[in-house]
Parts: C-alpha cells; sequence; structure tokens
C-alpha cells in the first residue's frame, strides 16, 4: 500500500515537472493529493509502530503464559504424582482399616460368647451351690470372672487348715459343676485377716495360713473330686485384700475366707489378638 502510494506521489512529480503548463485548478488538486498521500505516509508510519510495538507486548505477553504454563504444568505434575500416592496410602488404610474392624468384630463375639458363657456359669453354680448360700457362701461376677468365695468358717475349723465335713460337701458340690465345664481355668486363692497368728504349730503368719487352706482346697478338688490338676491354681493372699476394711468381728469374718476364681479359657481371643 505504502509502496503504490509512493509511486503514486512520484508520479505526479514527473507529472508536475513534465508539464510546462497547467491550469491552476489542475494544479492545486495535484496539490492537494500530494499532501493527502504525505499525511497518509506518516498515518501508516505510525499505524506500523504501534502494531511493531503491540507485536513485540504480545510476543512478551505470549512468553510470560508460556513460562506460567511451564510452571502450572510442573505443579500439576507433583500434585498428581502426591494424589496418586495419596490415593495409594488412603487405599492402603481403608484396607489396614477394614481388617482391624473385622477382627474387632472377632474379639467383640469371643468377648460376647465368654460373657455368655460366665452367666451361665454362675446361674449353674448358684443352682448347685444353694443350699451353702445362708453359710457364708456367694456367687458373682467381678471383671468377667466368677467368684466363689466361701467364709472360713464353712470350710475349716478355726484356726485349722483341714477342711471339715461341711466344707467338704460344699466342695463336693461345686466340683460336680466344675467336672462338667473343661473349659473353665481355676483359681484357689486363700484370704485372712489381719490378726496376728498364734499358736498353729508351723503355721508361722498369715501368708502361711492363706496359702495351706488353698492348698487343702486344692488337693481336695483334684485328689477326691478329681478335677484335672492342670486346670487349677493355688495361691495365698494374706491380709492384704481385704472385702472390709473394718475392724469389727463381722469386717474381719468376711475378710478370711477361699475365693475360688472361675475364668473361661481365652486361647480363641488370645490367638487372634496375637495375629
Amino acid at each position: 500500500m505504502k509502496i503504490k502510494h509512493l509511486l503514486l506521489a512520484a508520479t505526479l512529480m514527473m507529472a508536475l515537472h513534465s508539464c510546462v503548463v497547467l491550469s491552476p485548478k489542475k494544479y492545486k488538486a495535484l496539490l492537494a493529493e500530494r499532501d493527502s498521500l504525505s499525511t497518509r505516509t506518516v498515518s501508516l508510519e505510525t499505524e506500523k509502530s504501534q502494531l511493531m510495538a503491540d507485536t513485540a507486548r504480545l510476543h512478551g505477553q505470549i512468553a510470560k503464559l508460556n513460562g506460567n504454563y511451564s510452571e502450572l504444568d510442573k505443579k500439576y505434575n507433583s500434585l498428581d504424582k502426591n494424589y496418586s500416592a495419596s490415593s495409594s496410602k488412603v487405599t492402603e488404610l481403608s484396607s489396614d482399616l477394614q481388617k482391624r474392624e473385622a477382627r474387632l468384630k472377632e474379639v467383640e463375639e469371643i468377648l460376647r460368647k465368654r460373657d455368655e458363657a460366665t452367666n451361665a456359669l454362675k446361674d449353674k453354680l448358684q443352682k448347685a451351690l444353694l443350699g451353702f448360700q445362708q453359710s457364708g457362701l456367694s456367687v458373682d461376677i467381678r471383671n468377667g470372672k466368677v467368684y466363689v468365695s466361701l467364709t472360713d468358717k464353712l470350710l475349716f475349723p478355726s484356726g485349722s487348715i483341714v477342711i471339715d465335713e461341711k466344707g467338704k460337701q460344699a466342695l463336693k458340690s461345686l466340683a460336680a459343676v466344675l467336672n462338667k465345664e473343661a473349659d473353665i481355668n481355676i483359681a484357689v486363692e486363700g484370704h485372712t485377716d489381719n490378726k496376728k497368728v498364734k499358736n498353729l504349730g508351723q503355721i508361722k503368719d498369715n501368708w502361711d495360713l492363706s496359702v495351706l487352706r488353698s492348698t487343702s482346697v486344692t488337693r481336695y478338688l483334684t485328689e477326691i473330686e478329681m478335677i484335672d490338676p492342670k486346670r487349677l491354681t493355688a495361691t495365698g493372699k494374706g491380709e492384704f485384700q481385704p472385702i472390709d476394711t473394718g475392724a469389727t468381728p463381722e469386717a474381719l469374718s468376711k475378710n478370711r475366707r477361699i475365693e475360688i476364681v472361675l475364668t473361661p479359657k481365652l486361647d480363641e481371643l488370645y490367638n487372634l489378638i496375637t495375629k
């Protein structure tokens, strides 16, 4: 466009020089056209400069956008990598949680069965030992275990470790139930009051008395009533686990006792927990 205008201007100039005589009107028209072309040329130059500046600015913006795109692309790739890792971790944790929930349900089911068995055992013992409950015998559940508590007056003469006939009858009724419950572990605990032992021969103190009474009951249950000895444990607690901390004769009497602690075997639960 610019070249065409320049050629036209040059042609006009040549025509002006080659013409000896031009009419004033035509001369003015040519001058006006020349001035118009000159103005147009300046405008085109200005427009060209503006276009070049705009082009440079746009190239700069494009370069900046490309840089931003590259940075965002890096961030996206990093986030995508982190998301993949997180997603894998979430899947792993979810799987682990499902396994733990399944194991928890198994444990809860085993404990439910244990509680059912414990309650059923308590009911059987209460019925079997009903005739002795007025003589100082009680059956209750503590911490998932059945406790059969027998006061010393039900089992032993005062200061003795030899079981009397009434005590043997109570232990016989107890053994009749336990021999039918093979999955029950048995702990025989001897307890005394806090009064010092006097005139009991080789029995030195309450430790001795509690242990020897416990072993007397254990021997009777295993040797006479034929309970499997592997199921039994005999221990002496002395005076250190009293039921009643009072100093009255009634409180002291409560503390002198044999407690037979019955615990359902939890091999299934133990194996589950230690997997």
